[in-house]
């Protein structure tokens, strides 16, 4: 079973100056849509629905294939272990709804939950970066916590995480909740 997705956070910024164009960006962990001041409201809940699924729809594009998992793998490998977290494969699978992701070191291979394709790209480099740790410290050890610790947003992301298992009352696996 899915989860359901958590809606994003949205702020609608009018604007004297705009006439006619719209637009949408990410701003964080929230999307931020630019509106000519004079449109009506009617207008701007349309326009707000479509820009806010076409950033969503970008973000998913971002890191939707496993090809683009194992390149965004082998950077993070490089710029936080120095090159020597090297995995045999990464994708993504639907069949974790328990887990966020998953690590066998002996054979070297790591699977994300299809899940992440909702979040924000830097909680789901804190998975890989997490689950790259895994090829150099099989447990969660300190010395595994200090690997996954190179990652600056570690302690953000973990906090993102356990608050998306508590929205989708999801029970947030180990490493995840706060002591």
């Amino acid at each position: 079973m899915s989860s359901p997705a958590v809606p994003p956070d949205v702020e609608v910024r009018r604007s004297r100056r705009r006439r006619r164009t719209v637009s949408a960006y990410r701003d964080g962990d929230r999307i931020v849509v630019l509106i000519p001041a004079t449109m009506s409201k009617r207008d701007e809940a349309t326009w707000v629905a479509d820009m806010v699924a076409r950033v969503q729809r970008q973000e998913k594009r971002k890191l939707h294939s496993d090809d683009d998992l194992v390149a965004r793998a082998a950077k993070l490998n490089d710029l936080y272990f120095g090159g020597l977290a090297v995995p045999a494969s990464v994708r993504w699978v639907s069949n974790q709804n328990a887990r966020w992701g998953s690590c066998t070191p002996g054979d070297r291979t790591i699977r994300l939950s299809d899940r992440l394709q909702q979040v924000p790209a830097w909680v789901v480099d804190y998975v890989l970066v997490h689950e790259l740790a895994h090829l150099l410290e099989a447990g969660h050890t300190p010395a595994f916590w200090a690997w996954v610790d190179r990652y600056p947003r570690a302690e953000k992301a973990k906090g993102y995480l356990e608050g998306y298992s508590a929205a989708a009352r999801l029970e947030p696996p180990p490493g995840v909740e706060s002591d």
